[in-house]
């Protein structure tokens, strides 16, 4: 993986509180994956910053999100909205509650990640068609390199998934990876200065 400069991991809305049940968004080979990673990217100094849609019961803060497919989602005290058990943040990592699709959008996102002096954004979570795409999208626009680990992420469904990929790797080429990939990265020794 070509990656040169400063990275976060940005975990967007690895949401479901407990992830055993059948329902769950994410399997548990996922939510080990990401754990991994995370754990990885902590020892190596990776900047990691939590990202969790969360509205209100009342849904005044939902905005334009009803009038598409979904119905009321990610509501406050839900246990499906809590981040997905085993995950989280520790320490003075950044946790940003979000309102709308992109971790952008009216967040300390963009502040966040210009104190760390980011330039490569490593994103897992979901879902890839929704908060994922929409993110890559804002964070190209705001001349991130974005590397979306395509494994660690899961669509509204697989069509939805693959989808979100091919517009994501539109905007980037090198753009979508395997979580493996970034593993190994992080592994590397840092290049002497």
């Amino acid at each position: 993986m070509n990656i040169s400069g400063k990275t976060a991991l940005v975990v967007v809305d690895f949401q479901g509180g407990d992830l055993s049940g059948p329902q769950a968004a994410y399997g548990l080979g996922q939510l080990e994956k990401a754990q991994a990673m995370v754990a990885e990217c902590r020892a190596q100094g990776v900047p990691v910053v939590w990202i969790q849609e969360v509205h209100k019961p009342h849904l005044t803060d939902i905005g334009r999100e009803l009038d598409g497919s979904e119905g009321p989602h990610c509501i406050e005290g839900n246990p499906g909205t809590e981040i997905a058990t085993g995950l989280g943040p520790v320490g003075e990592e950044f946790h940003i509650r979000k309102r709308r699709y992109s971790a952008f959008f009216a967040t300390e996102l963009d502040i966040v990640l210009k104190s760390y002096g980011v330039e490569n954004l490593i994103l897992i979570g979901g879902f890839t068609d929704i908060c994922i795409l929409y993110t890559s999208v804002d964070a190209h626009q705001r001349d991130f390199f974005i590397r979306v680990a395509t494994d660690l992420t899961s669509g509204s469904s697989i069509q939805a998934h693959d989808d979100a990929l091919k517009m994501i790797n539109y905007l980037q080429r090198d753009a979508l990876v395997t979580s493996d990939e970034v593993m190994g990265w992080l592994a590397e020794p840092a290049p002497a200065v």
